[in-house]
């Protein structure tokens, strides 16, 4: 039976090289859909099975688009996998174009946040542009002489763009996490995470996050990693599924004490080589 992905972006952005890469070798037909909220809502709306979408990076952090999509959808999203890669940014014009030609530099806010350091050194009078996505920001500059794009190896080929320079992003390693979402979450395999998210709620009192995660504690669940906070909701990726009896009684004891608790999802822990 053929599985009907979602991802966010069109082809040529790295979104597309992660739905690849986790679609590899099984029956799946891709769709791109422009925004973060649209992959949501045809997952929701069962016109997708299963959504890609970008959730944190090594550089610039998470996703509030993604985070907001999985804490706040009507119906409940949840994650059912994830992928990581590395990711490395090339600045794409036109063929003919020089670097000395290019007086505007566009992309994602994200790509350009990776890249300022290389901006400011080596185009620091460029005008920034925002695109959409990387692989509509090199479209978009393969009809103009004064411009270059921030995109990936995928997205110069596809559009026939010349790379002006690769591996421009600002540190290495550059890792984006990405997350498989569906309308439920994925069966135990032994290495699970679970994510989810939680708040207090206004009459919250000191000490109650310190208790929360004394109960991970003291049942030796590793956080696998950081609690943020966001608009005053908490986050927390934990290892083990939400079945696991230990994970389990933890996340009942914090479930009574929140005004909003949401598991985003129980996953299998993604593995290079796995």
């Amino acid at each position: 039976m053929t599985t009907r992905l979602a991802y966010f972006g069109p082809p040529g952005t790295n979104t597309e090289d992660a739905a690849l890469r986790y679609s590899h070798g099984g029956d799946y037909d891709l769709s791109p859909i422009p925004t973060i909220t649209g992959v949501g809502l045809a997952v929701e709306s069962g016109m997708a099975d299963e959504g890609v979408l970008p959730i944190e990076n090594t550089l610039e952090g998470a996703v509030p688009e993604t985070l907001d999509l999985l804490i706040h959808a009507q119906k409940p999203l949840h994650i059912r996998g994830e992928i990581v890669l590395p990711i490395e940014h090339y600045l794409l014009a036109k063929p003919g174009v020089r670097a000395e030609d290019v007086k505007v530099i566009a992309s994602i806010p994200q790509a350009l946040a990776q890249c300022r350091g290389f901006i400011e050194r080596c185009f620091p009078k460029a005008e920034i542009e925002a695109a959409l996505s990387t692989a509509a920001a090199v479209e978009e500059v393969m009809s103009r002489d004064d411009a270059a794009a921030i995109g990936n190896k995928r997205a110069g080929e596809l559009y026939g763009a010349n790379a002006l320079a690769e591996g421009i992003q600002d540190r290495n390693p550059n890792h984006t996490r990405f997350v498989i979402i569906g309308r439920e979450d994925a069966e135990p395999t032994g290495d699970d995470r679970t994510s989810i998210a939680f708040t207090f709620g206004h009459e919250d009192k000191p000490g109650m996050l310190v208790t929360a995660l004394n109960e991970f504690s003291r049942r030796s669940i590793n956080l696998s990693s950081k609690v943020r906070l966001g608009t005053y909701i908490f986050l927390a990726d934990l290892a083990g599924h939400r079945k696991d009896p230990p994970l389990a009684e933890a996340l009942a004891v914090i479930e009574k004490d929140c005004s909003f608790y949401r598991v985003l999802g129980s996953y299998p822990r993604y593995r290079e080589n796995g």
